[in-house]
Formats: C-alpha cells, sequence, structure tokens
C-alpha cells in the first residue's frame, strides 16, 4: 500500500512524517509538509540496520522519498540500506553531526533497490547470527581477552563488520586472517562500549520499558555516583548499574533539575545544635522543600522534619553563638504532601470493587441448642422461651397419678 502526503498536517505513516517510528535512529521530519524543502539539496540520509547512517549525494537526480530501499556506493561493492530523510532537513542533520562535504569523500546513491539486491541482501542478513556465534569460538580459541557482540553484513555480502568489546588493546591480527579464510569475506573490526552493545542487543529495563540505549539513544554521556547522591538515592550497586553492567544513563535525565532545586539547600555536611541535642542530616525531600535531622548520624533517631528556611534559620544562629530551645518551629507551618484518594473522574467504578468482604456470623457452623431452657418452677414460666413450666406427676402405690393440689 502506498501512502500519499496529507495536507492536513504531519500525519503521514511511512514516506512522511512520524512521531512514533520504531526505528533508533528516526528523525521527525517536521517539514515533510512543505513540499518546497524537498528539492532543496541532493543529499539523502541512508539508515542501516538500525545502528548507524550516513549521508549519500543522489547525483543521477533519482526521485526518491522516505521508506525507499536503495543501493549506495562502498568502499568494496554496494550497500543496501533505507533512505530516511530528504530535502532541507538532511542538511540541518549534516551540520548536527559534523559532516561537511568538503572535507569528506562524497559517496553516491547508485539505484533504487531490484529484487534480486533484496535477495542477496535477504541472504547475507541470515548469515549474521551463526557467523557471531562461530567468531566467539575462534576468539575463544586464539586466547583473546575480547567479546564479539554484533556482526553485519555489507548489502552485497562482500564484506562484514565485527564488533567487539575488550577493555585491553588487543592484537587481533592474527584473527582477521583466520575470519578471513573461515567466512571468505573482507574483514573490519569496529570496538564499542558496554553502553553500544546493550543498545544493539536490546533488552527491558527495571521499569518495564524498553532500554532507553535501544530505543531512541544514540549519544551516551558519562555518568558518576554523584548523580545519585544529589537525588538521594540508595549507593546500591546492584540498583543503580543497567543491564550494561555501567551506570544507569536515566540518572542524567532528572539531575539538572535537582541541581537547580538544591540551591536553596543548606550542606548536608553541617549539624544543627539546639539546647539538648545535636541534629545531622538525616533526609532531603527536594521537590516539597522538607529536611529531616535525626540525633543520630548513622540512622534515624528522634527525627524531626524542618523546612530548607528554618534550617537556614538556625544555622545563622549558630554561627553568632546562640542556640534555639527546639529545632521545629511551632508557628511555621510545613506543606505536607496531599494524598488524593481514588476519584472517578470518568464514570468507571472502583477498581477494588470485588474486594469487599463478608461478614459471616461466628456461629454458622455451630448445631442450634434444641432444649428447652427453664425458668425457676416458682415462676412457671419462661418469658424468653414462651414455655410452661409443669411439675412432674407423682404415681401412687397402685399407679393413679396424684393431685397435690
Amino acid at each position: 500500500m502506498d501512502y500519499k502526503l496529507d495536507t492536513g498536517g504531519c500525519r503521514m505513516n511511512k514516506k512522511g512524517c512520524n512521531r512514533n517510528s520504531l526505528q533508533k535512529l528516526s528523525t521527525f521530519d517536521w517539514m515533510c509538509d512543505l513540499p518546497e524543502t524537498q528539492k532543496d539539496t541532493d543529499f539523502v540520509e541512508v539508515q542501516f540496520k538500525n545502528t548507524r547512517k550516513g549521508y549519500y549525494l543522489n547525483s543521477t537526480k533519482i526521485p526518491l522519498e522516505k521508506g525507499d530501499i536503495v543501493a549506495v556506493e562502498s568502499t568494496t561493492g554496494h550497500e543496501i540500506g533505507e533512505v530516511t530523510l530528504v530535502g532541507r532537513l538532511v542538511l540541518l542533520q549534516m551540520k548536527k553531526y559534523n559532516v561537511h562535504p568538503d572535507k569528506i569523500e562524497v559517496r553516491r546513491v547508485y539505484r533504487k533497490a531490484k529484487e534480486a539486491d533484496l535477495d542477496k541482501y535477504q541472504e547475507a542478513k541470515a548469515k549474521e547470527q551463526n557467523t557471531m556465534i562461530k567468531a566467539r569460538q575462534i576468539a575463544e580459541s586464539l586466547k583473546l581477552n575480547m567479546k564479539i557482540g554484533d556482526v553485519e553484513f555489507q548489502g552485497d555480502g562482500n564484506k562484514a563488520i565485527f564488533y567487539y568489546i575488550a577493555d585491553e588493546r588487543v592484537d587481533f591480527r592474527q584473527l582477521i586472517k583466520v575470519f578471513a579464510e573461515t567466512f571468505r569475506v573482507r574483514i573490519e573490526m569496529k570496538q564499542i562500549g558496554a553502553r553500544q552493545e546493550a543498545g544493539r542487543i536490546g533488552g527491558i529495563g527495571p521499569c518495564g520499558r524498553e532500554l532507553c540505549c535501544s530505543g531512541w539513544m544514540t549519544n551516551f554521556n558519562s555518568v558518576s555516583t554523584s548523580a545519585a547522591r544529589y537525588q538521594d538515592i540508595s549507593l546500591n550497586p546492584q540498583k543503580l548499574a543497567g543491564q550494561c553492567a555501567k551506570l544507569k544513563c536515566c540518572m542524567n535525565f532528572e539531575l539538572d533539575s535537582y541541581m537547580d532545586a538544591l540551591k536553596d539547600f543548606p550542606s548536608k555536611e553541617i549539624q544543627l545544635e539546639t539546647m539538648d541535642n545535636t541534629f545531622y542530616h538525616f533526609k532531603t525531600d527536594v521537590f516539597n522543600g522538607l529536611i529531616s535531622y535525626s540525633t543520630s548520624p548513622t540512622f534515624g533517631v528522634n527525627v524531626v522534619t524542618i523546612s530548607a528556611k528554618r534550617a537556614k534559620e538556625v544555622i545563622a544562629m549558630n554561627r553568632k553563638g546562640s542556640k534555639p530551645e527546639i529545632l521545629d518551629d511551632q508557628s511555621e507551618e510545613i506543606t505536607k504532601p496531599v494524598v488524593i484518594d481514588y476519584e472517578n473522574g470518568v464514570g468507571q467504578d472502583s477498581l477494588t470493587r470485588f474486594d469487599t468482604s463478608r461478614k459471616r456470623s461466628g456461629n454458622k457452623n455451630k448445631r442450634p441448642n434444641k432444649r428447652p431452657q427453664f425458668t425457676n418452677p416458682e415462676q412457671g414460666e419462661n418469658k424468653g422461651n414462651g414455655l410452661k413450666f409443669q411439675k412432674p406427676i407423682k404415681k401412687n402405690e397402685n399407679g393413679a397419678s396424684e393431685n397435690n393440689e
């Protein structure tokens, strides 16, 4: 099915704008509904295997659109990729990634991929998994301290790129010779980091979503443990490390907001002195502006929560040589977080509507006592049971009944 440009806005599926693209390196084409920008340049952006992309010159003026599969120039043979951007936005992307046509060798777009090109491309891609497993076995037999994380074949099958991870410098000259004899292709070795490997392999994070490095991240900034300290995150290595065994990249996402908010807070190392005790920093609620102090420097004892403003006042008093009687100023109102109960905002029932417990009587399994309960015979009547008491009948020697009345 072919998709045409929707003049009502950027609602194109594959050959136009697409905010919800499943490709990692995709770029939102916010110029897709401006036809005059589509012919501003002959350069196009081509993506390969969702891990790398390049910029190629359409010198033969082939009518290309976003989503077309093309054959492009390579060092040996040709590669098969997908056109992801055309027009003026390509120039902006090239400027972003410091790609200058005057300083690099410009490669060309050969043609739109034919059926024979696609068949050869699929055949080459089908060999990648087995090639990676065999390459790992060869590297282990040569006792090289490296790990081969992925293999990518060129579109025509004449070249293979081996992505590897190594903590130290590796002499893989002998390895390349063995690879060339075994796989009968040109070999290229490319070293990547642990985060890049996790992005290529993919997975699910502890948040339940796809890993950021495999979903949308392309640039990896260094993450330090100070990011966890600023956000009061427990310094537990097992919780701070991601699937790549490095510190989680998401700790940098909100770090700037925390650092801006912490500018109004006193240092955690400063102790607060009162008439009775010395208080140590225990916990900080950054966005509510609250600080908790404890009388013990190691764990929570007699924890008192005050505002950052009150903490600064006590610090100023201590520096002047005076101490307050109590740490908490009773006249100061501390804003506590509001707990919002369940609200039936759209007319739906509560999720716990079937969880109501029914009260059962405690004597349900007990058999009722059918024996009548009599009162004092003098009273003659049991008011509770509605039964009358009858005196026992006495008989004489002849067997006749006697009437005592």
